[in-house]
């Protein structure tokens, strides 16, 4: 049997489900492909229920805070089941909701596994059994990822777990180990010790959540060690041995571990080697990537690619990003690239990350001389009032010739809800904003925001605050 669209996408997830809403509202005929429910990891593994469950550690936090503002409660106790609960209920509201926008925007949904077979050929082999050849005039490749893991730490959802297995557990175990201290690694280790697992962070590299502004990096590890969370950095893990209720994560050269659970989170691997692309002309690099110009086209005509199967940000609102550019290509419209050194990023660990642009060290490196304002949330009225006064924004701006701030080349914050304040931060990075624009934009009070405004106000040497 063979069906035929304008463009069919394998893969249903940010990338693959935002390229077809994108390209039906344009008019488009659009089949897509997904051999598990749309949503795709994000949704249904990832970036949802994650920070789910990190909602339920602030619960938990704000509740055992209660006394500080008056209000008599018992300490809090955790059911997680039930928290698993609520979270399974979200993830299921929303991607019936993105059901239904599919379903309004005529995008036909292919149950099964998609392999290209050139020419503008899609085989679907479906979850039934059955076979499906979709003919398109463009194909867009969007099958994603899968989570990538270490020798001697195979994902055995008894000791070793990955973020899939986190993500599904029943009960909190007392103690646990996270192998990797990226982004991901920092949430997950953020979540358990805000729900009261005892925590110990394994990071290979120099220092925790690596390529992020230095200042905004430590303010982050300061948190974790007054939490008691052990964050160790340099170490280089080899394997574990389980016991009878523990296993022992062993160290080169260090101090082993002991803990119930190891969370491994070392990153996400392209999942392309599923995609049949061997004899059809499209490249993949080394690492798996499929190789892609500005506008997510591969090398074969009329195929494009997009999100984590692709050397980008592995983000899904890159993803949806890259979808844009996409359709607007297939339609002929001559998008503008994204500007990867630009998009925004969001860390959801306590104290949240949030930044756009250069770091202090990469903006120097870049050639760069540059002036920086930083401001600490202690001083905000508001963080005060919320009783959550970790962190700080730290701007940085090019140096014009007269020594004065100019062009705002990054805003880096860390602190209470920042993933919520970026959004200026970003527009002023990547619309390339000067100091002196962005310092007329009126701020309301009181509010956590305000803390970005006063240290762009700053760089114009007539700051309020401070």
């Amino acid at each position: 049997m063979a069906e035929s669209h304008d463009v069919v996408i394998i893969g249903g997830g940010p990338g693959g489900y935002a390229a077809a809403l994108y390209g039906g509202a344009a008019g488009l005929s659009i089949g897509m492909v997904e051999r598990d429910r749309v949503g795709g990891t994000c949704l249904h593994r990832g970036c949802i229920p994650a920070k789910e469950l990190l909602e339920t550690a602030h619960v938990y936090r704000t509740v055992g805070n209660a006394g500080s503002f008056g209000i008599s409660a018992s300490e809090p106790t955790i059911d997680f089941a039930t928290a698993q609960v609520r979270k399974q209920k979200v993830v299921d509201s929303v991607t019936k909701g993105l059901t239904g926008v599919l379903k309004a925007r005529k995008v036909v949904t292919y149950a099964g596994t998609g392999t290209y077979k050139g020419n503008g050929t899609v085989h679907v082999e479906g979850n039934d059994g059955s076979n499906t050849e979709l003919n398109a005039d463009a194909v867009i490749l969007a099958s994603g990822s899968v989570v990538r893991t270490l020798p001697g730490f195979d994902i055995d959802g008894r000791w070793v777990l990955a973020s899939d297995e986190v993500l599904a557990m029943e009960d909190l175990p007392t103690s646990a180990a996270v192998i990797g201290g990226g982004a991901i690694g920092c949430e997950f280790a953020s979540m358990l010790a805000d729900l009261g697992v005892q925590v110990t962070v394994l990071e290979f590299l120099p220092k925790i959540l690596p390529g992020l502004d230095a200042d905004v990096a430590a303010a982050v590890q300061r948190s974790f060690r007054r939490r008691d969370i052990d964050v160790r950095t340099g170490v280089k893990v080899t394997g574990h041995s389980p016991g009878r209720k523990t296993t022992k994560v062993h160290i080169e050269g260090g101090d082993d571990v002991e803990v119930e659970r190891i969370v491994v989170s070392v990153g996400r691997t392209p999942l392309s080697s599923s995609l049949g692309l061997d004899g059809t002309g499209v490249e993949v690099d080394e690492r798996g990537f499929v190789k892609v110009d500005a506008t997510c086209r591969t090398t074969v005509d009329g195929v494009w690619a997009i999100g984590d199967l692709v050397a980008t940000p592995q983000l899904a609102h890159v993803g949806f990003a890259e979808a844009i550019v996409a359709i607007q290509d297939i339609l002929g419209e001559d998008p503008v690239p994204v500007q990867y050194d630009r998009v925004p990023w969001c860390i959801y660990c306590r104290p949240e990350v949030a930044f756009a642009g250069h770091s202090e060290e990469s903006a120097r490196e870049a050639g760069y001389d540059v002036v920086v304002s930083t401001h600490h949330f202690r001083a905000n009225s508001r963080a005060q009032i919320i009783d959550d006064v970790e962190g700080l924004v730290k701007i940085i701006a090019a140096k014009g010739k007269d020594g004065q701030a100019g062009q705002i080349l990054g805003v880096h914050m860390v602190g209470p809800w920042v993933t919520e304040q970026l959004s200026a931060g970003y527009l002023a990075v990547n619309w390339e904003a000067s100091v002196d624009e962005v310092a007329q934009f009126i701020q309301p009070h009181p509010t956590l925001s305000e803390l970005f405004g006063e240290s762009v106000l700053a760089l114009t040497g007539r700051g309020l605050h401070g």
